[in-house]
């Protein structure tokens, strides 16, 4: 989304609004940030710097952290790396893990649960660290099609789903014995796309958007179905 004109701040305008809480800040101090990686500003056709409020927030964060944490600017740039993917800084010595809670099925999932795009970015060996599971375990999980890397990382959905394979795992039920969760899956996704497909095939933004509620309110009905059939048979199991 494009951000309006007046919405960007010059470097002199930054420069005050900092100078309040940072009495030693100076434009040379906010380019050497800049030449360090820390704050990546927009340019103008002409070359000058337009900051955003999320710029300036960036600085405020990288600032407080010299100062009051006397980090390095390595270790800021490493925690600015973490949480611009969606975590919360590794402490010393440690891994950076997720910044929120992912989202759990307990009878009834809100469809606002659907439709939204994870942002959170694990590396591979985070993704490992995070859900307890196993390289090995990785590769087979990865060759079934459970998960899959977005590029070079994993999003929230592989950290669920590595979580409650897992999990699954310490009852002694295989990677191998999942393939049906992806198939029963892969079914739904086809049955919701039929839906869907009249909706998106419009060009207005209103059908777009009712595509996208659509999609979220099939997705929590499947899921709720899903678990009373479970629920049921397991009721008829009992003695």
């Amino acid at each position: 989304m494009a951000v309006p004109a007046r919405a960007y701040l010059s470097i002199g305008e930054v420069l005050n609004r900092l100078r309040g809480d940072f009495t030693d800040i100076t434009i040379s101090k906010i380019r050497f940030l800049e030449s360090e990686g820390l704050i990546e500003p927009q340019r103008t056709p002409s070359g000058y710097r337009k900051f955003t409020s999320s710029d300036l927030e960036r600085l405020r964060y990288v600032l407080l952290a010299q100062r009051d944490q006397y980090l390095p600017l390595k270790v800021i740039k490493d925690n600015l790396d973490a949480m611009d993917r969606g975590l919360t800084p590794a402490p010393v010595g440690g891994v950076a893990h997720p910044s929120i809670s992912l989202a759990t099925v307990d009878g009834q999932m809100l469809a606002a649960a659907f439709g939204e795009n994870s942002e959170m970015r694990l590396s591979r060996d985070e993704l490992l660290k995070n859900s307890g599971m196993s390289d090995d375990q990785l590769v087979e999980i990865e060759s079934y099609g459970l998960i899959a890397p977005r590029g070079r990382h994993y999003d929230g959905d592989a950290l669920a789903i590595a979580k409650a394979v897992t999990e699954m795992a310490s009852f002694g039920i295989q990677s191998r014995h999942l393939r049906s969760f992806k198939s029963a899956a892969d079914r739904e996704i086809g049955l919701i796309e039929q839906v869907i497909t009249p909706l998106t095939r419009q060009k207005s933004s209103e059908s777009k958007a009712r595509a996208q509620e659509v999609q979220k309110e099939i997705a929590a009905l499947s899921i709720r179905l899903h678990a009373a059939l479970v629920r049921g048979g397991l009721h008829r199991l009992r003695p």
